[in-house]
C-alpha cells in the first residue's frame, strides 16, 4: 500500500511512495506524531537524479526489515532538496560541522523540536569499508534515545545554540573595486589547471560563472589572461566527456581532472549557465566551437527537458538499464568499438570509435568509452558530412536504448536561469524559436507560480502548482530571465514582473540595518535557524543572483533603492572575492558589472534591427538594453527620440549619456572595445 508521500507532486517523493516505509513529508504534523509517539525523527534528504539516493533507496527504504525497524523507532521524514532547499540548508550546514563533510542522500536524526543530533550521508546495508550499516545506525540511534535521552537532548540543544551563533561576514557594504577584482582574479590563476582547463583537481565542476566574470574582466580591461583561461575551459569541457558529443548538453560533473568520465546526470541549471556562458565566449571570441556548444545545449533544453507546459524539467537521471535490464550509471551515453561497428558498419564504425576516443580498453566502466573529443578530430581526416551522418545515426540508436528518468518538476529559479540563456542564445544567433522558448516558459512561471501579489511558488508539475514558497534564488533568477526577454523582446511587460519580484526581495529577503540578504522570506516557516549563504555553487547563490537583477533594473528604471541594496549586497564579494574567487564566481560578474556601470543602451527603432542587434552583441560587463519605438514602453526610451529621421542609440552609465549614434559598427565599437 502506498504510504503518504503518494499524495506529493514531487518525483523524487513519489519514487519513495511504494516503499514500507511509513514516510512522512516535512510538515508540522509529522513532528506532532514524533512528540506524541515520543520517538526521534529520521530525516532523509535527496533528490530525483542522485545516484546514490537511489543506491540506498534500493537497499535500505525497499527492505521490509530495515522499514520494520525504521517505522518501529522513528517518524521518517522524506525532504527533496530542490523543494526544500531551506530545509536541505540548515541541516547540511549542521552535517559539514559536524563531520567535515556533505552529500546526498543526507540522513539527519533529530528531537520533536526538529533539532539535530546525529548526522549522516550514505549508509550500506551492511557494515563496508569502515562504515557501519545502516541497521546498525538505527539501533544504535535508537539505544542512545532511550537509554541517554537527556544526553541527545544536551547535544541538540548545542548543535543548535552553534549554529545559532555563527555570525557571516558581510563585508563594509561597498562594492569590491578594481583593486578587488583582480585579486580575484589572480587568486583563479594561482587555482588554474594550464593542462586542462578548469579550476582546482577532481572532481571537477563547470566553472560557469567564474568563466562569466573571466569574460567581463577582459571586456571591461583587456586580460588577454583572463579570456585565455575562459576560452581554453570552455574548450575543455567542449571536448571532454562531460559534453554529450551526440544530444548536447552537459553532465554535471566530471570525476576525472581531465573531464573524461562524467557523472552523467544532466542539470537545467547547468546547462542553462553554460549555454550562456558559451554564447558569450562567442560575442567575445567569434569562436566556431562556442557557437555550436552554445546551440547545442540550448537545442538539448528544449528537445530534452522541456514540459507539456512550457516549462523546463529539472534534470536527467545519470541511471538508465543496461541491455541486461540492470539500472546503471552511464548505460545510455556509454559505448565500445563494437556497438559503433554494429550501428555504423565496419569502416564508420572504426572512423568513429578514432575520432571519439572508444577503446578496446574503455574510458569508463566494463571496457565502455564516454563519447569524447580528445585530439579535436581524435587524428581523423574526415570531411564535416560524413562526421554529421555519423553523430546522427548514432543519436537515432540510442534512442532506441532506455532511457534515464525525468525529473518533471518545474523549479521557478532554474526556468529563470534557462529563460534568460534562451532569450540571449536565440537572440544572438537569429533564433527566434528560442527566443519564443524563453517566453513560453515565462508565461508558465507567470500564470502558474505567481499569486496575485507576486509571490513566487518554488515548484510545480503537471500544470499544478507546488505547496512551497518560493526562495530568494527563485525570486532572484525569475527576475533575471524577465529582465533578458525584456532587453531581447522591447516588451515592457517583462521589466514590470521583474520589478514586482525584486520588490519582494527588498521587503521581505534583505535584512535592513546590513544590507544582507536571506534565502527565506521573513514570513516564511521558521526553521532551527534562517538560512543565509552567499557563496556560488552549482548554480548563483540568491544572495549574488539578487543583486545581479537588482543592479539591472535600476539602470534599467533608475531606481535608487534597487541600486543602493545591489551596492550593499556586493559587499560580501569584496570580503570573499580576493580570498575564495572560486566559490563566489556570480558575486565577481555582478562586480564587474558595477564597476563598469553597467551601460545602458537604448535603442530607439526596430526591435530586432541592426542597432538593436549591435547592442546585444556588445561584451560591456551586464550592459542592459531597452529596444523599441521612441518614447515607447521601457524606461530607457523615455525623451529618446530618431536623429535625422533614424533609428538612434543612446549609451549611458549612471543616466549620463554618450553622443547618440545612428550607426551600428560605432556603436559595436563603443559597447566591445576593452576600457
Amino acid at each position: 500500500m502506498p504510504n503518504r508521500l503518494a499524495h506529493e507532486t514531487s518525483p523524487y517523493l513519489l519514487q519513495h511512495a511504494d516503499n514500507p516505509v511509513d514516510w512522512w513529508p516535512w510538515s508540522a504534523e509529522a513532528f506532532a506524531a514524533a512528540r506524541e509517539r515520543g520517538v526521534p525523527v529520521l530525516l532523509s534528504v535527496g533528490y530525483s537524479s542522485c545516484h546514490w539516493c537511489h543506491v540506498m533507496a534500493h537497499e535500505s527504504f525497499e527492505d521490509e526489515a530495515t522499514a520494520a525497524l525504521m517505522n518501529e523507532h522513528f517518524v521518517n521524514i522524506k525532504v527533496d532538496r530542490e523543494e526544500r532547499p531551506d530545509v536541505d540548508a540548515v541541516y547540511m550546514e549542521a552535517v559539514q560541522a559536524a563531520t567535515g563533510q556533505g552529500g546526498w542522500p543526507m540522513t539527519v536524526f533529530l528531537t520533536a523540536d526538529a533539532e539535530p543530533f546525529y548526522f549522516g550521508t550514505y549508509f550500506p546495508p551492511e557494515p563496508r569499508h569502515g562504515m557501519p550499516s545502516f541497521p546498525q545506525v538505527l539501533d544504535g540511534v535508537r539505544r542512545a534515545w532511550t537509554d541517554r535521552r537527556d544526553e541527545v537532548g544536551e547535544v541538540a540543544g548545542k548543535i543548535v545554540r552553534d549554529l545559532s551563533e555563527r555570525q557571516l561576514a558581510v563585508g563594509d557594504g561597498r562594492c569590491p573595486g578594481e583593486e578587488e577584482l583582480s585579486k580575484a582574479l589572480l587568486g583563479l590563476t594561482r587555482d588554474y589547471d594550464a593542462t586542462h582547463g578548469g579550476f582546482g583537481g577532481a572532481p571537477k565542476f563547470p566553472p560557469s560563472m567564474v568563466i562569466e566574470f573571466l569574460l567581463r574582466h577582459h571586456a571591461r580591461t583587456g586580460s588577454e589572461g583572463a579570456l585565455q583561461m575562459a576560452a581554453d575551459t570552455c574548450e575543455r569541457m567542449a571536448r571532454g566527456g562531460i559534453h554529450d558529443q551526440l544530444g548536447g548538453g552537459f553532465a554535471r560533473y566530471s570525476v576525472d581532472r581531465e573531464w573524461v568520465v562524467p557523472h552523467f546526470e544532466k542539470m537545467l541549471y547547468d546547462n542553462a549557465l553554460l549555454c550562456r556562458v558559451y554564447a558569450h565566449l562567442w560575442r567575445a571570441t567569434g569562436s566556431d566551437l562556442a557557437r555550436r556548444v552554445a546551440l547545442e545545449t540550448a537545442d538539448f533544453m528544449v528537445r530534452e527537458l522541456r514540459t507539456n507546459e512550457g516549462g523546463f524539467a529539472s534534470a536527467l537521471d545519470a541511471d538508465s538499464e543496461d541491455a541486461t535490464g540492470r539500472l546503471v550509471e552511464g548505460a545510455y551515453y556509454v559505448w565500445t568499438p563494437a556497438q559503433l561497428r554494429e550501428v555504423l558498419g565496419e569502416a564508420d564504425g572504426d572512423l568513429a570509435a578514432v575520432y571519439f576516443g572508444v577503446t578496446e580498453e574503455g574510458t569508463f566502466e566494463e571496457g565502455a568509452s564516454v563519447l569524447q573529443l580528445p585530439q579535436g578530430d581524435g587524428g581523423v581526416v574526415a570531411d564535416a558530412s560524413r562526421i554529421a551522418a555519423v553523430r546522427e545515426r548514432l543519436l537515432a540508436a540510442r534512442a532506441e536504448r532506455p532511457a534515464p528518468g525525468r525529473d518533471d518538476k518545474v523549479v521557478a529559479a532554474w526556468n529563470g536561469l534557462a529563460i534568460a540563456a534562451l532569450a540571449e542564445t536565440g537572440a544572438l544567433f537569429d533564433r527566434p524559436d528560442l527566443v519564443a522558448a524563453a517566453v513560453g516558459a515565462a508565461d508558465l512561471l507567470v500564470r502558474l507560480h505567481m499569486d496575485d501579489r507576486a509571490r513566487l511558488a518554488r515548484t510545480s508539475k503537471d500544470g499544478h502548482v507546488g505547496a512551497n514558497a518560493g526562495v530568494l534564488e527563485d525570486y532572484a533568477d525569475v527576475a533575471e530571465g524577465f529582465l533578458a526577454l525584456a532587453s531581447v523582446t522591447g516588451e515592457g511587460v517583462w521589466l514590470e514582473f521583474a520589478g514586482f519580484l525584486l520588490d519582494h526581495v527588498l521587503a521581505q529577503f534583505v535584512d535592513p540595518e546590513s544590507g544582507a540578504l536571506y534565502d527565506t522570506a521573513s514570513d516564511g516557516e521558521r526553521l532551527i535557524r534562517r538560512p543565509q549563504d552567499p557563496t556560488d555553487n552549482a548554480a548563483p547563490s540568491g544572495w549574488t543572483a539578487a543583486a545581479g537583477a537588482l543592479l539591472s533594473y535600476a539602470a534599467h528604471t533608475g531606481a535608487a533603492p534597487h541600486r543602493e541594496a545591489a551596492e550593499r549586497a556586493l559587499g560580501v564579494v569584496k570580503a570573499l572575492g580576493p580570498r575564495v574567487p572560486r566559490f563566489i564566481g556570480h558575486g565577481l560578474a555582478v562586480a564587474e558589472a558595477a564597476v563598469d556601470g553597467p551601460r545602458e543602451v537604448a535603442v530607439a527603432g526596430e526591435v530586432g534591427g541592426a542597432l538593436h542587434r549591435a547592442a546585444l552583441l556588445g561584451t560591456a560587463p551586464g550592459a542592459v538594453v531597452a529596444a523599441g519605438p521612441p518614447d515607447g514602453e521601457l524606461p530607457l526610451l523615455a525623451g529618446r527620440s530618431l536623429v535625422d529621421g533614424r533609428e538612434t542609440a543612446y549609451v549611458c552609465r549612471g543616466f549620463v549619456c554618450d553622443r547618440p549614434t545612428t550607426d551600428a559598427e560605432e556603436l559595436a565599437e563603443t559597447l566591445g572595445t576593452p576600457r
